[in-house]
């Protein structure tokens, strides 16, 4: 399985970017292989409007199976994810790419939908 995170920096100790629609990166986990693939999210940065779009629209080409976030998506965007089998997790805005992780596997963060 492949779990997004939405972070600021590139391995286990980076913390959780709160925001999705402006996450400077995602990091994608890929338990099968435990393995990291960084992805930038800077195209947004420019953005006025549409940034939550734009980044759900990202996500989908990702093709993986979970988001862990911190304040969880905007309305548009969420609207986009709820059509596809990807489950949003929330609640991980103040923790590391670890703890989050190990939040999730525990059962203890939220999901958005």
């Amino acid at each position: 399985m492949k779990i997004i995170f939405t972070t600021k920096g590139p391995d286990w100790n980076s913390p959780i970017d709160p925001r999705f629609g402006r996450t400077e990166m995602f990091l994608i986990y890929d338990e099968e292989n435990d393995k990291f693939e960084k992805v930038l999210n800077n195209e947004v940065e420019v953005m006025g409007h549409g940034a939550g779009l734009q980044t759900s629209k990202k996500v989908l080409a990702l093709d993986s199976n979970i988001i862990i976030t911190g304040n969880g998506a905007g309305g548009k965007a969420l609207e986009i994810i709820k059509e596809t089998d990807i489950k949003m997790y929330i609640g991980a805005g103040d923790m590391t790419v670890k703890e989050a992780y190990e939040a999730y596997k525990s059962g203890q963060l939220k999901t958005q939908f």
